[in-house]
């Protein structure tokens, strides 16, 4: 990348450029193009054609009776022949053109005596004047933090961000395609909640001034996808952003996607296979396969994969026997002696071996869990909105693991209002052990399914995570169009 002198320098020969145009009487902005336009690789495909086409100056070649130009869109490239002689009113213009700007042209295609398909222009038209230049090739962007926040030059100048993006739009869409299909209805509920529920996450605040009162970003959707069931609906869903105010790591973005719906008359059992066969209709869908690499591993999405409880987990990964500790206390002394350092601590603020259960999963085992995996039956302490397994100590819950990373969060909905009013006061209990995190009591949501709540199986999905896996992104950053960044003028003042 040019210095900032440099890029200043370019940036004014680049105004002169423009005022020269204007000069001559053209507008280096228009609002339309003088004809319609063609696909590049659809109009090139055949000699002899007629082409009309627009996209972007991609190089530039040559000087006084002739130039050659690259130029592309989102099908194609195709280098562009400007002749004095064919255009002798207007090859003014082509001398005032550079890389980057926008460009609209006609005429025959051709190919050239070293085989490159070209289009002989005999007319033609500026779209957009670029001011500032473009990096001179992808290693022009070597910064990862500058492709992300300059995401228009990362897909520019990158296939693989471009195809990422594309990949992630093809996988939302073959999941609305399954769920269309099998009778469900997409909804959209609030992002601003007077009360934030459906997980376990610090929220974003703010302040409604008409209303005098603070509200909250969604950190789920699931508490008012449950309000459309207890309203008659037997099958809804949403792919909706949530907010979640929390740090940002290789798998963590406090914006992200999330799927969610619910479904009357069902369990989590059904959950667990609607899951497995739309997951892998959404890989087959998107991607003609059901198997793919990640980090040199690979993921395997056909059914059926594999299902196991929380304690099975833990004795078959980390060798320990949670239905054998005896008392809190033990409990704690059992997971310390293996979890070192900071994480450790944590065990002190728990109040029950439900939480030290799920923590000891969390520490020892997750990681663990590569070819995706259903985990099950998590401590009722850990689930307040779940209902109670034929164990009561623990819940049927079940989350969707890969390659150590949780997709997603899922359970046969608690429709007993008595007991979810327990459950939210022991949440608030957590709250004030210093459990930050702790379910907030919804006090409108329990009238809600105090009038009736059908029998009811809940889903989410984690769709940045899940776009990841497919792609084989090491980063949730790279399938975000714009990942949340800090901003640039905090960056500055350091």
């Amino acid at each position: 990348m040019a210095t900032k002198s440099r890029l200043e320098e370019i940036r004014n020969i680049r105004l002169q450029k423009l005022d020269d145009l204007r000069g001559m009487g053209i507008d280096p902005y228009p609002a339309r193009l003088r004809e319609g336009r063609q696909e590049i690789k659809a109009a090139t495909s055949e000699m002899g054609n007629e082409a009309s086409l627009a996209g972007r100056i991609l190089g530039v070649r040559g000087h006084g009776k002739i130039y050659f130009m690259d130029i592309a869109d989102e099908s194609g490239k195709v280098q562009l022949l400007f002749q004095r002689k064919a255009l002798p009113d207007g090859f003014g213009q082509v001398e005032l053109f550079d890389i980057g700007d926008f460009l609209w042209a006609r005429g025959k295609v051709f190919q050239t005596e070293s085989g490159e398909t070209t289009v002989d222009v005999a007319d033609f038209q500026l779209l957009a004047k670029s001011i500032r230049p473009l990096p001179s090739s992808w290693h022009g962007l070597k910064d990862v933090e500058e492709r992300y926040r300059k995401r228009y030059l990362d897909t520019m100048l990158n296939p693989e961000a471009k195809a990422r993006l594309r990949a992630r739009s093809k996988v939302i869409s073959a999941m609305r395609e399954f769920l269309d299909e099998r009778g469900f209805l997409e909804v959209e509920t609030p992002t601003l909640q007077p009360i934030y529920g459906g997980g376990f996450a610090r929220p974003f605040v703010t302040y409604h001034n008409a209303l005098e009162a603070d509200f909250y970003l969604r950190i789920s959707d699931e508490m008012y996808l449950k309000r459309l069931i207890v309203g008659g609906f037997d099958k809804v869903y949403e792919i909706t952003k949530v907010f979640r105010n929390e740090g940002v790591d290789h798998d963590h973005n406090p914006e992200f996607t999330m799927f969610e719906a619910q479904v009357a008359y069902e369990d989590y059992i059904y959950g667990m296979d609607l899951t497995e066969e739309m997951l892998e209709h959404v890989a087959n869908a998107s991607f003609g396969v059901d198997e793919f690499e990640y980090e040199g591993q690979r993921l395997n999405f056909k059914r059926p994969w594999k299902r196991t409880s929380v304690v099975e987990a833990i004795e078959e990964y980390a060798g320990l026997k949670p239905l054998e500790w005896g008392s809190l206390s033990e409990a704690k002394d059992v997971v310390k002696a293996v979890v070192a350092g900071g994480k450790a601590d944590e065990l002190d603020r728990m109040g029950s071996i439900g939480e030290v259960i799920a923590f000891a999963f969390e520490e020892m085992v997750e990681e663990k869990l590569i070819q995706p995996t259903f985990v099950y039956d998590y401590p009722v302490e850990v689930s307040p909105l779940a209902k109670k397994s034929k164990d009561p100590r623990f819940t049927e819950r079940f989350e969707l693991f890969a390659f150590g990373m949780e997709l997603g969060n899922n359970y046969s909905e608690l429709n007993d209002p008595v007991d979810l009013r327990q459950r939210f006061v022991e949440e608030k209990k957590r709250e004030q052990a210093g459990f930050d995190e702790a379910h907030q009591t919804d006090e409108d949501y329990l009238e809600a399914i105090e009038h009736g709540f059908p029998p009811t199986s809940g889903l989410g999905i984690g769709i940045d995570r899940l776009v990841m896996l497919l792609t084989g992104s090491p980063n949730i950053k790279e399938v975000i169009a714009f990942p949340t960044l800090r901003p640039k003028h905090t960056n500055d003042k350091k």
